[in-house]
């Protein structure tokens, strides 16, 4: 079944400037999709269309009548007196409705029998119970922990709360309301590493249709089972996770430049054909002249193929000082408290040169406020530490901020770099800052370019220990790709704070894991100490003596096992291969609704088909390598 149909959607607001120009797509029940794209592209609208904001120009854009719709971008407003449980609370109004009714009923039929009262209070009940009406309390419970949100939290007025914070408890409610269909907007933004995951794990078990706009990868590759890609107005479809649309769009782009490429070649080689009969057709031959004018009408029907185009890597490199002696940075016996609040203690830790640290730990618990110590902003209120004699810091932080605002990029890199005009275009061009873009107001700039511009600042100075803080917060996929570029060839020391799951993962050599006042020192991989915690928190294996079973003997032996298992996997082969075709005959059919559903039903069976071939094959496998023991 189709929860969600876009065909042929068109929408522009501004003349002449569609920014969905024929869009169609479609998303089945249960389905987990990413909606990817550059900034601008056209997310958010299509979330608007979907919501009922916004309508389309043109197209259509359907729903699955009889289900409901939750969009977590979108905080409803509250009377000013709400605290954040009442808002928690409005999740289960249609359980407080049907309350009251059974309470009215339980009064009336207190006063004599009636059969329809009595029918109608055991449906009712029936109903109450069904969606977890006995639960609420202990579902309640287990969103507000998941989610960080603590009964001090719960008791605030809800209108006094951060935009982060209103964003996280408008989560939950949608999470206890459980939506038909759910539209994450950026879901992980506000979200620490404990609460995403948190996220993540309940999204597993969500039985309803997920579609999600997220720049956060690792999110991505978690959750999401397809990739939608706006592209020109238009949609790119990948039949997977983050990491297969990354590899998948790279193959593709090389097919369309081999094509291209191919194609350049036999026009040019017709084109010196049809230059050398031109010639000789001046010689007074026409047959040569008309095949000359027909060769280059072959030459136009050729040209269908324009050449593939790719966001061009920037190619700069932060400035590197050089580093005298092995230590950059001594912590010891470090300590931070406002007033009766400690944030943590005894921090204790050498870095050394060339090392690339993750400082991780959930929102509150003082990563930030370590790293102003670091940085000399704040003074810790027990220890000491120690730079060492040649180190320069480079900083990008959280929120980037510029002491002139009201001056254009080219003014603030002439006046902050004491550069010429020319090297501060050249400098700009080479982070994607072009043409009239250089004379924009930096107070104008979203925060990914403000990063950006901050980032290309930070290129002019010689540095060897660079401190990132959230570098990745709030940035689409390409801007972090750019900030991830420049990195990833900077050979001195990197400290930094990030809930990026794909960044640490790419960079981090050593983790500092900051949690209940202390920090745990991990020298290893982010991966290798993911592994570490789960094997220190998994419980003891149990041993226990089991009395050997005699498995019945199989006629025919290993040799007949061996060829079942590889008539097996044939039959497996085969039927990834019809779903194949049939994953592109959907694509080509993307607006033929009643041509979509009945491809969706032949999936379905398909589905289950695999899944039983899958269960036999692993079945036999199993058998003969017993067998071979």
């Amino acid at each position: 079944m189709i929860d969600i149909s876009l065909s042929n959607v068109v929408k522009e607001f501004e003349v002449g400037k569609k920014i969905l120009d024929g869009l169609s797509f479609q998303v089945y029940q249960g389905e987990r999709v990413g909606l990817l794209g550059k900034n601008g592209a056209g997310k958010t609208t299509v979330f608007k269309l979907l919501t009922g904001e916004l309508e389309c120009d043109e197209g259509e854009v359907v729903t699955a009548p009889g289900k409901t719709l939750g969009l977590i971008s979108q905080i409803p407003v509250y009377p000013p007196e709400y605290t954040v449980e009442d808002v928690l609370l409005t999740a289960f109004a249609p359980l407080r409705a049907m309350e009251e009714e059974m309470a009215a009923l339980t009064e009336r039929m207190g006063q004599g029998d009636d059969e329809a009262l009595l029918r109608r209070y055991g449906e009712l009940s029936a109903a109450y119970e069904a969606k977890g009406g006995y639960e609420t309390g202990t579902e309640l419970g287990k969103v507000c922990n998941g989610l960080d949100i603590p009964a001090a939290m719960r008791a605030q007025l809800f209108s006094a709360l951060s935009g982060g914070e209103k964003t996280r408890v408008n989560l939950a409610r949608l999470i206890l309301e459980d939506t038909d269909i759910l539209l994450l907007d950026e879901p992980t933004n506000h979200l620490d590493l404990h609460a995403t995951e948190w996220l993540e794990e309940y999204l597993s078990r969500y039985k309803g249709t997920v579609l999600a706009i997220s720049h956060d990868r690792w999110f991505l590759d978690k959750v999401v089972g397809r990739i939608i890609e706006l592209l020109d107005g238009k949609a790119e479809f990948y039949a997977g996770n983050y990491s297969f649309y990354v590899e998948e769009k790279e193959r593709r782009y090389q097919e369309k430049l081999r094509r291209y490429e191919k194609e350049r070649s036999k026009i040019d080689q017709l084109q010196k054909a049809a230059e050398q009969l031109r010639v000789w057709a001046y010689s007074g031959n026409d047959k040569t002249f008309k095949r000359a004018a027909s060769m280059e009408k072959r030459i136009e029907r050729l040209r269908t193929t324009d050449r593939p185009e790719k966001e061009r890597r920037l190619d700069v490199r932060f400035g590197e000082r050089d580093f005298r002696g092995d230590e950059v940075l001594l912590l010891k016996g470090v300590g931070k408290a406002f007033g009766e609040r400690r944030l943590f203690a005894g921090v204790d830790a050498l870095v050394e040169g060339g090392e690339r640290i993750a400082l991780l730990g959930d929102n509150g618990t003082g990563k930030s406020t370590l790293v102003k110590i670091i940085m000399g902003e704040e003074e810790p209120t027990e220890g000491k530490l120690r730079l060492g004699p040649t180190v320069k810091i480079g900083y990008l932080p959280q929120i980037v901020r510029f002491s002139h605002p009201e001056r254009n990029l080219v003014d603030t890199m002439i006046y902050d770099l004491d550069c010429t005009p020319q090297t501060a275009r050249n400098r700009l061009a080479a982070f994607h800052f072009r043409g009239e873009d250089v004379f924009k107001s930096v107070s104008v700039l979203s925060g990914g370019e403000r990063s950006r511009l901050r980032l290309c600042m930070l290129m002019d100075e010689k540095i060897n220990l660079l401190i990132l803080d959230e570098p990745t917060n709030h940035l689409d996929v390409q801007s972090r790709e750019w900030i991830e570029e420049a990195v990833e060839d900077y050979g001195g020391a990197l400290l930094f704070v990030s809930h990026d799951r794909y960044f640490i993962n790419r960079f981090a050599t050593r983790i500092w894991m900051l949690e209940d006042g202390h920090v745990t020192d991990f020298r290893g991989t982010y991966g290798e100490f993911l592994a570490a915690r789960e094997k220190k928190n998994a419980p003891a294996p149990v041993k226990a003596e089991e009395p050997k079973k005699e498995k019945p003997k199989r006629s025919g032996g290993t040799k007949e096992l061996e060829k079942q298992v590889a008539a097996a996997e044939r039959e497996v082969a085969r039927a990834e291969e019809r779903m194949y075709d049939l994953q592109q005959e959907m694509e080509e059919a993307a607006s033929n609704y009643l041509r979509l559903q009945e491809l969706y039903e032949q999936r379905q069976a398909l589905e289950d088909e695999i899944a039983a071939l899958y269960t036999k094959w692993e079945t036999l496998a199993a058998e003969l390598e017993e067998a071979k023991k």
